[in-house]
Parts: structure tokens; C-alpha cells; sequence
């Protein structure tokens, strides 16, 4: 049998992570954070004008953060700050120092630009390769990335993630999934990065082009980049046969590497020598006890070229304390809910897709496809879940089909709190996306 052959056959046992780093107690952890929390305060005081500004406002310098109890005095940053300093006025090195430069879609006006310097791509790197081993990758593995390249950053960090570990990396990028098919069966894919969506987009086509998953050599996923539910999750183990993992990461803060799951994916383990993790409500701003579900505020404690203080990520979750089986004894995140932008107010009442999905995936004959309409009907809000099923159902008797939707009505309902009208559309009608999924139609804003 063949090296190849045998790697994607034996489901390896060595695991390539840092005791050091990750299983510290939390005096150590504390001291280290707050080593790191004071070089990085005295960094911005000096060299970003708008944290020297956001200081001076509150009255603080940096000397008046004496513990980590102190986080709370420090301002928030939004992305808001980062774009009304468009494109570099977030640095704290000079540009000749600064070796990569990424930014965001910039969808909704200029994109927040973001800068690394050789340090911290190292750290980078680092980062995501700890994850990817939590999540069972390891060097004999053939990596295949189907994120797009360019100024988004999850390729880059997974793809310099899985080298670290001395893994083989497929730099597919996103798109032609035909293609991408037929490279993960002749080159023997045995890891797979990219949306959990385009995951799910992979497996209609495999079903439509008649490839069976025992044809490919996939063991496991590294999921990330949009919320998805733990149905999500299962729906993607049953078709394409990998054990799915989560990760999570923006490119304000790092990337992918802020946190990601170990095999025992009961949260994503926060790096917590690099980052400071606080829960927030997002209305008031308040700091919430642990265990609160509420809004993620990260700030970097390694970053040199673009740090953050209090970065509101908008991300809503919350984080376990509790020891991890794994051994490690950083704090978990939980998936994220959403977030709280992308979160719909429905007469009142919040809703996430991932709630809605949750649903959708628990009823047999539902595809894993949907998209959410919002309107609003003189001064009532209305919610219209179009769901693709199965042709068995669609083109079933209408009298079978009112009590289909009339089912999938009282669930949402009961899950949600508020009404929702079912349409069901037929297979395959609802756009597919390489990258992220665009479930939302919010028409009150047109």
C-alpha cells in the first residue's frame, strides 16, 4: 500500500499542539494577558491617533489599567472607526513594515483595510495551524481550499496554516465545482476548507453527477467564514462522510486562528495568549457574567501592525469555562448564533436564520437550501421562509402539500415566537454561492 493510500486509510493519531500555550492554568494565562495587554495599550497610546483621541476622551492613559478587571474602562472600537481612518490610519508601524495588506468586501461603503507585519504573520500561521490539529489535520494530510484567494483572508490563513503543519495544500479557491469534484477524487483530497453552504452546494452536486462519497478520500472539514446550526453540521457528515469542524475568525482581528474546535466540538477553543475574549450586551454595552449569550468583543494582545482594543465583533455567542476532555483549558466559544447586524426584528421579536435553519433541517424532505424574505405590510413586519423540497413533495397534491407547510408553520412558530408564512419553491430555484450564503431579503430596507 501506498503512503497516500495508507494516510487516507488510517485515521491518524498524532496530535501537533503546544501544552505550553493551550493548557496553562488561568493565574498563567492571566499574567500572560496581562503582560500582553499592557505592550499592546502603550503600542496604540503612541502610534494610532485614534485610540490617542478615544484615551484622552475618557481621561485614561494607558498606566490607569492596572489589571485585567481594568478592560472594561477602555473604549470599544467599531468598524466604523476603521472606516473613517480608511485606508491606514489603524496602523501602529509604518507602511515599509507592513508586508501584507488585506481588507473586506467593502459592500456597504469603503472596506475596513487591515495590515500584518512579518511577526504577525508568523503568529498567523501559527494560529491557524493550532486549530486545524485540534481539529484532527496533521502533516500527512492533503489539504484542498476552495475559499477564494485575494483580499478575503481565509484562504491565506488556512492555506499557511496547513504548510505549518507540514500538510500538502490543494490552493483550489472558490468556484467550478465540477472541477473542484474532480480534483478531490484524483488527488485524493483527505481535508476540505471552505463554507459550510458551498459544502452543502459540493454534495447537490455530487448527487447530480452521480458521485458517491465513498469515492472521495475526505475524512475531515474545516467549516467557517458564516453562522451554521449543529443540523448543518450532521447534514454535511451524512454526504460527504468528514467529521465537520468549526472555526471562526475576522479579518479585523486576525483572520482565521482566533478560535476553532477540537475533536471533541463541544466549542471553539479561544486563543486566549493572543486574544481577549469578553461578552457584551449589544444594546447597553455592558459586560456580561460568564455563561451570557451576547455580543463577542475580541482585543488583540499580539498583533503589531493593526492591534484592536475592544473590538465589537457583532458576533453573538458566549463562552465555557469549563475543562474540555481535550485537555486543553482555553475558554470555548459556542457557535455563533449570528450576527447581531444580520439578526431580523419580526414585530418585535429577534430572529436568527441559523434558528429558522435549525427547523428546515430537522424535516425530512426540506433541502438544505432556503432563503428568508422581511417585508413590511402597511406598519406590520412579515417573514416569508422559502424553503426548496424535495420533487416528491413539490409536485405533490395540493391538499398534501397545505399540510406540509402548515406543519413547517406551527414548528417555526413554536421555535421562533412569531408567525412565519412557508413557501416552498422546487429543487435547486434558490441561487447557490462559492462563498458565503446570502440567506436574507430584508425589503423594509429598499
Amino acid at each position: 500500500m501506498s503512503s497516500i493510500e495508507n494516510k487516507q486509510r488510517v485515521a491518524p493519531v498524532e496530535r501537533i499542539w503546544d501544552p505550553t500555550n493551550e493548557c496553562m492554568s488561568r493565574e498563567e494565562l492571566d499574567k500572560l494577558q496581562f503582560a500582553r495587554l499592557q505592550e499592546t495599550l502603550r503600542r496604540v497610546w503612541e502610534r494610532v491617533p485614534c485610540y490617542q483621541a478615544k484615551f484622552r476622551e475618557l481621561g485614561l492613559v494607558p498606566e490607569d489599567i492596572r489589571s485585567l478587571a481594568d478592560l472594561a474602562r477602555l473604549p470599544f472600537t467599531t468598524k466604523e472607526d476603521l472606516r473613517l481612518n480608511y485606508p491606514y490610519g489603524m496602523f501602529a508601524v509604518p507602511l515599509r513594515e507592513v508586508v501584507r495588506i488585506h481588507s473586506s468586501s467593502g459592500t456597504t461603503g469603503k472596506p475596513t483595510v487591515v495590515g500584518y507585519s512579518r511577526n504577525d504573520l508568523d503568529n498567523w500561521s501559527e494560529l491557524a495551524a493550532r486549530f486545524m490539529t485540534a481539529a484532527g489535520v496533521t502533516q500527512d494530510d492533503i489539504v484542498h481550499i476552495a475559499f477564494g484567494y485575494g483580499l478575503f483572508t481565509g484562504a491565506f490563513g488556512l492555506h499557511y496554516g496547513a504548510e505549518r503543519i507540514g500538510a500538502s495544500v490543494i490552493p483550489m479557491s472558490s468556484g467550478n465545482t465540477d472541477k473542484q469534484l474532480m480534483i478531490m477524487q484524483d488527488y485524493r483530497s483527505s481535508a476540505l476548507v471552505c463554507t459550510p453552504s458551498y459544502a452543502l452546494t459540493m454534495a447537490e452536486r455530487m448527487d447530480k453527477l452521480g458521485i458517491d462519497r465513498s469515492q472521495l478520500s475526505l475524512r475531515v472539514g474545516l467549516f467557517g467564514a458564516e453562522p451554521w446550526s449543529e443540523e448543518m453540521r450532521r447534514e454535511i457528515e451524512n454526504r460527504l462522510g468528514v467529521i465537520a469542524t468549526d472555526n471562526y475568525g475576522l479579518s479585523e482581528v486576525m483572520g482565521p486562528g482566533v478560535a476553532g474546535e477540537c475533536q471533541e466540538r463541544c466549542g471553539m477553543h479561544v486563543f486566549e495568549d493572543h486574544f481577549l475574549p469578553e461578552i457584551i450586551d449589544p444594546d447597553s454595552g455592558e459586560v456580561l457574567p460568564p455563561g451570557s449569550v451576547g455580543e463577542l468583543v475580541l482585543t488583540s494582545l499580539t498583533k503589531e501592525a493593526f492591534p484592536v482594543i475592544r473590538y465589537r465583533t457583532r458576533d453573538i455567542t458566549c463562552l465555557d469555562y469549563a475543562p474540555c476532555a481535550c485537555g486543553r483549558t482555553l475558554v470555548r466559544m459556542r457557535k455563533t448564533m449570528g450576527r447581531s447586524d444580520d439578526m431580523l426584528i419580526i414585530k418585535g421579536v429577534n430572529v436568527f436564520p441559523t434558528q429558522i435553519e435549525e427547523v428546515l433541517f430537522q424535516v425530512e424532505g426540506c433541502e438544505p437550501h432556503y432563503q428568508l424574505v422581511v417585508d413590511r405590510v402597511g406598519n406590520v413586519d412579515t417573514l416569508e421562509v422559502q424553503v426548496e423540497v424535495c420533487e416528491s413533495i413539490f409536485f405533490d397534491e395540493m391538499k398534501k402539500q397545505r399540510a406540509f407547510v402548515e406543519m413547517l408553520e406551527k414548528r417555526l412558530f413554536s421555535t421562533l415566537g412569531v408567525g412565519a408564512k412557508v413557501k416552498l419553491v422546487e429543487p435547486s430555484s434558490i441561487t447557490r454561492h462559492e462563498g458565503k450564503a446570502k440567506r436574507v431579503l430584508d425589503k423594509r430596507q429598499l
